[in-house]
């Protein structure tokens, strides 16, 4: 019986190994990189060539006292109106996150005037991409 449940246990890891795992992992981005979230920086920039998946998450990092990081329509984005957000990501640490948990385009600015200095950010957010595909197995 011993023989029998060592083999099984053995079959099991041997399907284990064998078997592809596909690793998806939410990726954070921290929003300026070492400039941080600021005036006078170009966010769309700082977009380019990145692509943001569903589950990802962007952190800001900013001045508690004079930033803040509101999600706003596409209209309010682009003349920099704060008066109506969507969402307020702001929690007072001036260290935020605001999770990727839909796939849409997303309108962000500061709402305390930095938008005009350029303190904005959109992106779009997209659906996982598919698993790579593993390898035909060769028969002999």
């Amino acid at each position: 019986m011993a023989r029998f449940t060592v083999f099984i246990a053995a079959a099991v890891l041997a399907f284990l190994v064998a078997a592809p795992v596909t690793e998806v992992t939410a990726k954070k981005y921290l929003v300026g990189d070492k400039k941080f979230w600021n005036p006078n920086i170009n966010y769309d920039t700082w977009v380019q060539g990145k692509h943001f998946y569903l589950g990802d998450w962007l952190y800001f990092v900013y001045y508690r006292n004079l930033h803040n990081i509101l999600e706003v329509n596409k209209t309010d984005y682009e003349k920099c109106i704060a008066d109506h957000p969507i969402r307020n990501y702001t929690r007072g640490a001036g260290r935020d996150i605001v999770p990727l948990n839909v796939t849409k385009q997303y309108y962000l600015l500061d709402g305390r005037g930095g938008c005009s200095a350029g303190m904005k950010l959109t992106v779009k957010v997209e659906p996982l991409p598919p698993p790579p595909k593993s390898a035909p197995v060769k028969e002999h």
